[in-house]
């Protein structure tokens, strides 16, 4: 509920600002919140019926980019690779901030901050590094950005603590059939998304780049803090933070197919 009126906060201030249209950019906060929650609750449907599989924290630290994967997806579609960028990479930054906000929640903050401290900070730091570089310097020289994010977060994936068996305390499972249709709304939900973001971005005059930054990346972090408060609930610390640090990676690996995705299409100009 917060996200969403930060979000419409977003929109309607923007518009404000830059002599938008109020009361569109009203509404088109309101498409993109029904969009993006869409996404989420596919991606979490999906990340339920793996409960019960090994290695859960790294597991579900790629399946939560499930949302950033789709607005990837569609900026590609659309040429855009700025925007098909900024969802994973503006990720980075909030994804951090939501796993501190579900260690207060549950009141594990200083026993989250202790599990292997040093590749945790490391990680978020040289993810959210990286995601500020890539805006830093020019388009024509994002491949050599593609090689150094590439090492770099080759090397913190490899170097990943690793995670110790343990029985699941679940009880019950969503069905693995529940699978399909997720993915089917996942799908139609992908479909609306630029469409709306356009919307949004002609009514409150906020480039599709900064929005992608701040609001998708926002909206498309929940599966992330839902997973992190299940995680530290069940007192699986090193799973929490193999949650945010994968997916951090994760968000690099999609910044960089997307980088090569686009140059691939369009030629690269080095």
């Amino acid at each position: 509920m917060i996200c969403w009126i930060l979000v419409i906060t977003f929109f309607c201030g923007c518009s404000l600002i830059f002599n938008g249209n109020f009361n569109q950019s009203f509404i088109a906060a309101g498409g993109v919140v029904l969009v993006m929650i869409l996404i989420g609750l596919s991606i979490e449907v999906i990340i339920e019926t793996l409960k019960d599989v090994r290695g859960l924290g790294t597991i579900t630290g790629f399946i939560t980019n499930g949302p950033e994967l789709v607005c990837l997806i569609v900026g590609l579609l659309v040429g855009d690779v700025l925007f098909a960028a900024s969802t994973p990479l503006g990720s980075n930054f909030m994804n951090p901030i939501l796993l501190i906000t579900a260690a207060l929640v549950c009141r594990v903050f200083l026993k989250t901050l202790k599990t292997n401290w040093r590749y945790s900070l490391t990680c978020i730091l040289l993810t959210a590094g990286l995601a500020v570089s890539f805006y830093a310097v020019p388009i024509h020289y994002h491949m050599f950005w593609v090689v150094i994010a590439l090492a770099v977060s080759g090397v913190l994936f490899i170097k990943r603590p690793p995670e110790e068996a343990e029985e699941s305390m679940e009880e019950e499972f969503i069905a693995k059939w529940s699978m399909i249709p997720a993915i089917v709304v996942l799908i139609f939900a992908g479909y609306f998304l630029d469409p709306v973001v356009s919307f949004a971005s002609q009514q409150c005059h906020a480039p599709k780049g900064v929005i992608g930054f701040f609001v998708l990346a926002t909206l498309s972090s929940w599966p992330e803090f839902k997973c992190c408060l299940a995680l530290l609930n069940r007192r699986k610390y090193l799973a929490a933070i193999l949650n945010i640090t994968v997916s951090n990676i994760t968000n690099i690996w999609l910044a960089i197919a997307g980088v090569a995705t686009y140059f691939f299409m369009t030629g690269p100009k080095i």
